[in-house]
């Protein structure tokens, strides 16, 4: 239907569609304002979810940048927050940590860093956050769990963000504290302590960012804790607070939210929480997990992010729903801006807010979305109606004065299935500070005297294309921009490039696996470690690599085609698994955990020295070689039909790996 802006409202030049009289809503800040509005955020780890991004080639990789940090392009992100990675699985892969082991300090591994730069590049005002969802083993000192010793887990979490800024030059402005099964008050203040102590005194703390309680109870029997504590952080609030929260008198942030498959639907999840996790629950944050879903699609919570970037080889990359929806807020408002009081619900369903910088500027934000149209993955969406409506909006206060809107509408069109996402309108002319809107289901409405806004855009990227089938990779680079090679998903271990000075041979630049024990880890990471490459639809193919074990009579290493899961369900993994260990045997099994044996026997192999692994599987049978001469053969495999290919190890061990190959049908 055919929308216009007769006057000073918009109108349908129908009536037939039986909208009925209007409600009126007032905005007003004569009797004050709301709370602070901080921003709008994504969030990078947790884990693994940007692994794929640092291989796009240029131009894509800076376009998807743009998407997601320009000011006045796309998303325009007001926070990036990041994973402290930990050495363990933590969702969809391992990110490593700066401390590998107690002596040990690096602050140029993984792609945080990288990423964290890119958005100051593009937005020097974008606030960072760091959070820790995982240890390396030594600082649990043999217990899985950080904060036996409170002293050395700070230290830990102190030296990441010092490191950030001696470094790379960034200032981590937050700090989460977060373990899935609860929070410890003496950390929280011991780590209050070791900031200021290093002269971070300006680094906030939020707690426990998992949920409301218990910790907001505590903040109010403990004043030494309330100190320490600047924000409350809630994961997947529902868009609902509890009353001892808002007691604490703190920042109340939904710190990680979202987490919702990234089509319309998903979009429209986004832009109910954005709007009523204020409306309901006075909070004036939000951070999407994830921020841009760069992993395999097949691993935990595929395209769980704002926008979709997971085929480096191609190039592809897909501008989905949430990225606009997002800068129906974060292109017309900055952190500091603030909400007025008089926000809330329409009366026939949906939400409305309005912010203001205190100089004038006034920004509305409305969404009508329908209730199945807008659930996400968690927590369950109770029941609720909303149909089409007329609302009288009143500007009053400081606001009366105002003579014209800039308006930018999204509409899903779920009907039509063809939907119009971030569309500037004509501008809205005001008589008396009044206007009125006739709302369809399932729309965002940005009203706003902010006039820099625009719909970024650049050329269609390349089409999508599957994972190459024959591929390979000899590791030798000599000044690697990452510590991880293209395309390889640690699920458990961290497999990094390493230069062995020790080989004068053709082995000098090897990919090493690097994690010695079992970290401190909240998902059941598997007692082997594991890194994945390839395409998870991969049936019949040929995987071939060069192996060196480094831990004598007990190491062990293998190949792997056809593994069938990764994430948190990595350790229950199937495929075919040529293992061979330096006590010199071999074994071939039907799982990542070694219990479904296809074949064993001897193979003459030792630590401290390379060898030549081949393994193929066609159809039900798999075969093996050892250094070109066949070691065993028609092994049948029922199951999986298809996985990816993969390298690993025995257990929590050194190893190398170098001259991997593939060739799949």
């Amino acid at each position: 239907m055919k929308r216009t802006v007769v006057g000073v409202r918009v109108l349908l030049f129908s009536l037939s569609l039986g909208f009925g009289s209007s409600q009126t809503y007032v905005l007003d800040d004569k009797l004050g304002l709301g709370r602070v509005f901080d921003g709008i955020g994504g969030l990078s780890g947790g884990g693994a979810t940007s692994r794929l991004l640092v291989s796009y080639a240029e131009p894509y990789r800076s376009q998807i940048l743009d998407y997601l940090f320009k000011p006045n392009f796309g998303a325009s992100l007001h926070i990036l927050k990041v994973e402290i990675g930990g050495d363990a699985q933590t969702t969809d892969g391992t990110e490593p940590s700066h401390m590998h082991y107690e002596n040990d300090e690096n602050y140029f591994r993984g792609y945080e860093w990288w990423l964290m730069k890119e958005a100051k590049k593009r937005n020097p005002d974008i606030i960072l956050i760091g959070l820790p969802w995982a240890f390396p083993a030594w600082v649990g000192h043999g217990k899985n769990w950080p904060y036996d010793f409170p002293d050395i887990t700070a230290e830990y979490v102190v030296r990441w963000i010092l490191g950030a800024k001696m470094y790379h030059d960034l200032d981590i402005q937050y700090v989460g504290i977060w373990n899935e099964r609860s929070y410890d008050s003496k950390y929280i203040k011991l780590l209050r302590y070791t900031l200021d102590k290093r002269g971070l005194e300006w680094v906030k703390i939020i707690a426990s960012d998992n949920l409301w309680e218990p910790i907001a109870f505590s903040l109010l029997l403990d004043p030494e804790l309330s100190s320490a504590v600047d924000v409350i952080g809630a994961h997947y609030p529902g868009t609902t607070t509890v009353m001892e929260a808002l007691k604490t008198k703190k920042k109340l942030w939904s710190s990680e939210d979202y987490s919702t498959f990234n089509d319309e639907v998903g979009g429209g999840c986004w832009a109910r929480i954005l709007n009523q996790n204020y409306v309901n629950g006075n909070m004036t944050a939000t951070i999407s997990w994830n921020l841009v879903a760069s992993y395999y699609e097949e691993l935990p919570f595929g395209r769980d992010g704002l926008m979709t970037a997971e085929e480096p080889w191609s190039g592809n990359y897909v501008v989905e729903s949430p990225i606009w929806i997002t800068a129906h807020t974060t292109q017309f408002t900055q952190p500091g801006w603030t909400y007025l009081q008089t926000v809330g619900h329409l009366a026939l369903g949906g939400s409305y807010v309005a912010l203001t910088d205190g100089k004038g500027n006034l920004t509305i934000v409305i969404e009508t979305m329908t209730h199945n149209h807008s659930i996400c993955i968690r927590p369950p969406l109770a029941p609720f109606n909303l149909t089409s409506q007329n609302a009288t909006f009143q500007l009053k206060g400081s606001f009366a004065s105002i003579k014209e809107l800039q308006v930018w509408r999204s509409q899903f069109n779920f009907n039509t299935n063809k939907p119009y996402f971030f569309e500037k309108l004509k501008p809205l002319e005001l008589l008396d500070g009044s206007f009125t809107l006739n709302l369809a289901e399932d729309e965002v409405y940005t009203l706003t005297t902010v006039t820099t806004a625009q719909k970024g855009g650049y050329p269609d990227p390349p089409p999508s294309a599957r994972f190459p089938k024959a591929y390979k990779d000899n590791f030798s680079v000599s000044n690697p921009p990452f510590s991880e090679a293209p395309y390889f998903a640690d699920q458990t271990g961290v497999f990094e490039y390493y230069r062995n000075l020790t080989d004068p041979g053709p082995h000098i630049f090897t990919l090493r696996q690097v994690v010695t024990e079992r970290p401190v880890t909240w998902v059941a990471d598997a007692d082997q470690t594991i890194s994945v490459i390839g395409d998870y639809q991969w049936q019949n193919l040929t995987v071939t690599c060069d192996v060196f074990m480094e831990s004598v009579n007990t190491g062990g290493v293998f190949i792997a085609a056809r593994v069938n899961k990764g994430g948190g369900s990595v350790r229950n993994a199937k495929g075919v698994f040529f293992w061979v260990f330096a006590d010199g045997t071999y074994k071939v099994t039907n799982d990542l955990e070694g219990q479904t044996v296809l074949a064993e026997g001897q193979s003459g192999t030792r630590a401290y020295g390379w060898y030549t692994l081949s393994l193929t599987v066609n159809g039900q049978y798999a075969s093996g070689t050892l250094n070109g001469y066949t070691l065993w053969k028609n092994a049948v495999v029922l199951n999986p039909k298809n996985g990816w290919a993969a390298i690993g190890t025995h257990s929590f061990e050194l190893a190398q790996f170098d001259n991997f190959a593939v060739m799949a049908e």
